[in-house]
């Protein structure tokens, strides 16, 4: 299993009233996407430019899909480029893998919702797995799923203040080196992208607000 399938996993498993946002999802599973690439050495970062390797084989077709969209052509492709294109349409692809693949069945017939409706999960070993590398706390899955918004991030100290987007949680995925701290650069900027998504829909509610309040003036 990949990172971004375990997070689909975990997030459906979830209590049925705590929401997923699909946006925020997405671009927690483009960044998902692109450290499995930093782990099995078809990327790596340059800064925060992705640099492509040799295409590697995964063996899982959305991560070989995600290789392959990877800009192979200098000055190459920021993490924060590659979040916000990935992401589109990234949530219904998973679903679907997830759905062909047994892991998510519909009893009712209704297809995968993860805002407000949800699949069930079937009992299965990648789901279980995937329960178990979250509740060992394993820091890259912690760090996206705080980032993404999913999960508070713990109080570290006693002045009341919580880290943000999975600061600690990727300082912690930082502790191998190089490919640690390529790995918190993403962590970071998929907590930067999720902001950015937020209070592009708060601007958005609050132009909707001023029309309606205009219109009602007429």
């Amino acid at each position: 299993m990949t990172t971004a399938r375990d997070l689909v996993l975990v997030t459906l498993g979830m209590p049925a009233d705590q929401l997923v946002g699909q946006g925020d999802l997405s671009l927690a599973l483009a960044g998902a996407e692109a450290i499995d690439l930093l782990h099995s050495g078809a990327l790596r970062l340059d800064g925060d430019r992705m640099v492509p390797g040799p295409p590697v084989a995964t063996g899982d077709p959305l991560l070989d899909q995600a290789d392959a969209a990877l800009i192979r052509r200098e000055p190459y492709e920021s993490v924060e480029e590659w979040l916000w294109r990935r992401a589109e349409d990234l949530v219904p692809a998973y679903a679907a893998a997830l759905e062909r693949s047994g892991l998510v069945v519909h009893p009712h017939g209704h297809g995968l919702r993860l805002l407000p409706g949800r699949g069930e999960l079937a009992d299965s070993p990648e789901r279980r797995e995937a329960q178990e590398r979250k509740a060992s706390g394993e820091p890259v899955l912690a760090g996206l799923l705080v980032a993404s918004g999913i999960e508070t991030p713990e109080v570290t100290d006693g002045s009341g203040d919580e880290p943000s987007g999975g600061a600690e949680e990727a300082q912690s995925a930082s502790d191998d080196g190089p490919l640690g701290e390529s790995v918190t650069t993403i962590l970071v900027a998929v907590g930067d992208a999720v902001m950015q998504l937020e209070a592009l829909r708060l601007r958005r509610d609050v132009e909707n607000a001023a029309f309606d309040n205009v219109w009602r003036g007429w």
